[in-house]
């Protein structure tokens, strides 16, 4: 029998560390075991019942070389977890990863599971953007369906008119508050030792003004978007625990959040930056809470021009948003992102003791999705 009434929730989250595509630490690293080394931290960490796992769902943006044949179940192989785990690849671009925690709280909510690991995973060294054989459709060439996405992010500061300063006091100060959070350990305990690596490598602690000021447009010669603004290529995994309410309670795993809302939504692609704005608005609405009542907000930084755009659209404070930095800093490794920062507003609500967190991201190709949480 379905039990629609068992709320789904977080009771645990983990990632490797995030570092520089091509050049970082994780570089030789194959995107299975990076996904597999996470998996086991978690396991680990949290003393889950492996047996008890009734899923493995794992997002990842470009699922194919060594990221493809259904990465998640490759990943059950190489894990700790039993055969009698499933595992279940998802593509949601950009949002891959908070799409598998949607889905694994969707199967709570419906009876269909007790204990899920909800996680992605992005080697953007090993596989490049977009794929290494994409086959374009070429009548979807005119509605923008594969703008890239420095692009959108140039058509949004056009559009909300928002300058390169702004922008690059949005990167320095997302630079700043990973670079404090890291010294003052912010990080120890969420980040999985992978082949020795314990320290995120895109942070940039000693940037300035004058540096990003001396920056050539990225994307655009007569733009405002630079590489300084814009989230840097990146190797990551990360991976959160979702399960039903009784389940946490009957096995000694502490809640750290309830899942309250979730929501995708559509837009233009070529603006696909301000999908968080429709996405965080349904979900808000299905929570029964109102933005103003949100406490933190991690909103996924894939550039500063996108991102002031929906602070702008939807009246976010400042002092709520990725308190310990965001993607511009931290980096943005594809299919990993959507459980970072859904994984982080979850630990953040128990470390501050505050009630509602939001997680929120845009996705190529227009559209936006978004987690509301509650703590426990």
């Amino acid at each position: 029998m379905f039990n629609i009434s068992n709320d789904a929730v977080i009771c645990g989250y983990v990632r490797s560390a995030f570092t520089p595509a091509k050049k970082g630490d994780l570089a030789k690293v194959r995107p299975d075991d990076l996904a597999a080394g996470v998996v086991n931290g978690l396991i680990e960490k949290y003393k889950i019942k492996v047996d008890d796992v009734e899923d493995l769902i794992l997002g990842c943006a470009f699922p194919e070389a060594e990221q493809g044949m259904n990465l998640a179940r490759n990943v059950v192989f190489l894990s700790d977890l039993p055969k009698s785990v499933g595992g279940v690849t998802v593509n949601r671009f950009c949002a891959s990863s908070m799409q598998a925690i949607h889905q694994a709280a969707g199967a709570i909510m419906s009876g269909s599971g007790e204990l899920f690991i909800a996680g992605g995973v992005e080697s953007m060294s090993r596989v490049p953007m977009p794929g290494f054989n994409p086959m374009l459709n070429p009548s979807l060439i005119d509605v923008d369906a594969y703008i890239g996405m420095g692009h959108t992010a140039e058509n949004l500061a056009k559009q909300h008119s928002i300058n390169r300063e702004e922008q690059e006091k949005m990167a320095l100060e997302s630079h700043q508050k990973a670079a404090t959070a890291n010294d003052q350990k912010k990080f120890e305990d969420e980040i999985v030792s992978l082949n020795g690596v314990t320290e995120d490598g895109c942070v940039r602690p000693e940037t300035s003004l004058e540096t990003m000021a001396g920056l050539k447009p990225a994307f655009d010669k007569d733009g405002v978007v630079t590489a300084a603004t814009s989230s840097p290529l990146t190797d990551g995994a990360a991976a959160v625990i979702v399960c039903s309410e009784d389940y946490a309670n009957n096995n000694s795993l502490e809640i750290l959040a309830y899942i309250r809302g979730m929501a995708i939504s559509g837009c233009s692609p070529e603006i696909m930056g301000i999908g968080p704005v429709l996405s965080t608005q349904k979900a808000l609405k299905r929570a029964g809470i109102k933005l103003e009542d949100v406490d933190i907000i991690e909103m996924n930084e894939a550039f500063a021009a996108q991102s002031l755009a929906c602070v702008k659209e939807l009246g976010v404070e400042m002092s709520k948003l990725n308190i310990h930095g965001g993607a511009i800093s931290m980096g943005h490794p594809l299919g990993a992102s959507g459980a970072r920062i859904t994984g982080k507003a979850a630990s953040l609500l128990k470390e501050t003791g505050k009630r509602y967190a939001l997680s929120t991201m845009c996705v190529g190709g227009g559209q936006g999705c978004a987690t509301v949480l509650e703590r426990a």
